[in-house]
């Protein structure tokens, strides 16, 4: 079984409303001021998992700023699960500033299918992870309700690109400790934070923590597959594409190329269907 834990699509109506949503939201505009960056629907993802092998895709929001384009863009992922069933997982995107509204929303989409909660922007949507009080409500809940949640991590050093941000492993490793007990999914190799589990006290504050392969292609060699492997462990890893970004089966080659057989099956889809509960 093969679970892309890391894609992304948006309602069709968002490529035309490009620079009204850009306005209104702030990692929108982080995002896709460009007319080159790329969108996808549920039909163009469903395709893409075809053509590449894929089983079952977790399809992520964007850490949203503005309240109605979440709902809006919450509203698509979850219709799109409906048409998809067991193709489709959905999650669903908050700002933790909304306080009630934020925990209202996440429980409406739960309601609905949502498995989880996620992309957090920390940048974009400024908040501070070791600190900010507003996450303490959100994390608490997703604790309570076993929802994982997926956080957009970033590398201090190398090149610049578009929602790169400043969410660096210092970041991500203090909103671990803080919230110990909520399953934390930190994307994009959390910014080369399984790196620094080779010091004790990091290793076991990940007890908890999954990291993601998200954009990997663009960001490190094909042996951070191995080298992770070596650090965190496989059972910390999840295969995740960053769809449409890039397709599935470029991140899904260098697993396979980098890890043996066992723990490549785990960790493109045997560590995902066991977090998410899904029959293999």
């Amino acid at each position: 079984m093969i679970v892309d834990f890391h894609t992304h699509i948006l309602p069709p109506s968002f490529r035309e409303r490009r620079a009204e949503i850009a306005e209104r939201d702030a990692t929108f505009a982080a995002l896709f001021t460009s007319d080159d960056a790329r969108m996808a629907t549920a039909d163009e993802l469903i395709d893409a998992m075809d053509e590449d092998g894929v089983d079952t895709s977790v399809v992520l929001g964007y850490g949203w700023c503005d309240q109605d384009v979440a709902r809006e863009s919450n509203d698509y992922l979850l219709a799109s699960a409906e048409r998809f069933p067991g193709r489709i997982v959905p999650f669903c995107s908050v700002h933790p500033r909304w306080g009630r509204a934020a925990l209202d929303e996440v429980e409406r989409c739960v309601e609905a299918g949502a498995a989880g909660i996620g992309e957090l922007h920390p940048t974009s949507q400024r908040i501070a992870l070791g600190r900010d009080r507003a996450l303490a409500k959100l994390m608490a809940l997703a604790a309570e309700r076993g929802l994982p949640v997926v956080v957009h991590g970033s590398e201090p050093v190398g090149h610049a690109y578009a929602g790169k941000g400043t969410t660096h492993p210092a970041e991500l490793l203090a909103l671990i400790q803080r919230f110990p007990e909520t399953t934390i999914v930190c994307a994009h190799w959390g910014g080369g934070l399984p790196f620094y589990a080779l010091m004790p006290e990091v290793r076991a504050a990940l007890a908890n923590v999954y990291f993601d392969s998200a954009a990997s292609p663009f960001l490190y060699e094909p042996g951070v597959f191995g080298a992770v492997a070596g650090t965190a462990g496989t059972e910390h890893m999840l295969f995740g594409s960053d769809f449409p970004l890039m397709r599935p089966h470029r991140v899904a080659k260098e697993a396979i190329d980098g890890l043996p057989a066992k723990d490549a099956a785990e960790v493109l889809g045997g560590n995902a269907a066991r977090l998410l509960g899904l029959d293999p």
